[in-house]
């Protein structure tokens, strides 16, 4: 008798600290990628990305060219070639097209990188804002919204988001919605 009446205060006492525990609980969310487009550094970070981008699509545009111009000529006078030059000039053609290749994967990896490079600085700024907002708020937990445009939080109430105030935090006016 006397070991169920420690077990029923035991549980009473479990459902309690866990009562309490939620009870103690604040979660909020932020939409990081809201935050990053009202950032004017993510507009000046966004510029160097066109220009980058522009300038190997302009360097992959000139080896386009250079290829088209050496298919052509090949083209042309193929039929009169001698069988050494013709492979001579197929085999060209061929390092020609690897080239281009490798370059346009290269070009993809570099804009990769200079992104990554780029935006480190602006998420660890979000990071750390919306770390101190939700000291200053209480809250235990803040979700990112959404996670490359699929929401993370499926519910919440507004009154929760704490997006505006990561950007008034950093000096930013948010929209008006």
């Amino acid at each position: 008798m006397r070991q169920k009446s420690l077990l029923a205060v035991l549980a009473f006492s479990l459902i309690g600290v866990f009562a309490h525990a939620q009870s103690a609980m604040k979660i909020g969310y932020a939409d990081i990628d809201f935050i990053l487009g009202q950032m004017p550094e993510s507009k000046e970070v966004e510029s160097q990305l066109q220009t980058t981008n522009t300038q190997l699509q302009n360097q992959l545009q000139a080896k386009y060219q250079e290829y088209e111009q050496k298919l052509q000529a090949y083209q042309q006078s193929a039929a009169t070639m001698l069988d050494a030059v013709r492979q001579e000039k197929e085999t060209e053609l061929t390092q020609l097209q690897q080239r281009i290749q490798k370059f346009q994967q290269d070009a993809q990896g570099s804009l990769q990188k200079k992104t990554a490079e780029l935006m480190e600085p602006l998420y660890t700024k979000v990071g750390n804002t919306i770390e101190a907002v939700a000291k200053e708020k209480g809250y235990t937990h803040v979700l990112n919204g959404q996670v490359g445009g699929i929401d993370v939080v499926l519910y919440a109430d507004e009154k929760y988001d704490i997006s505006n105030e990561v950007l008034l935090k950093m000096g930013i006016t948010p929209p008006n919605n």
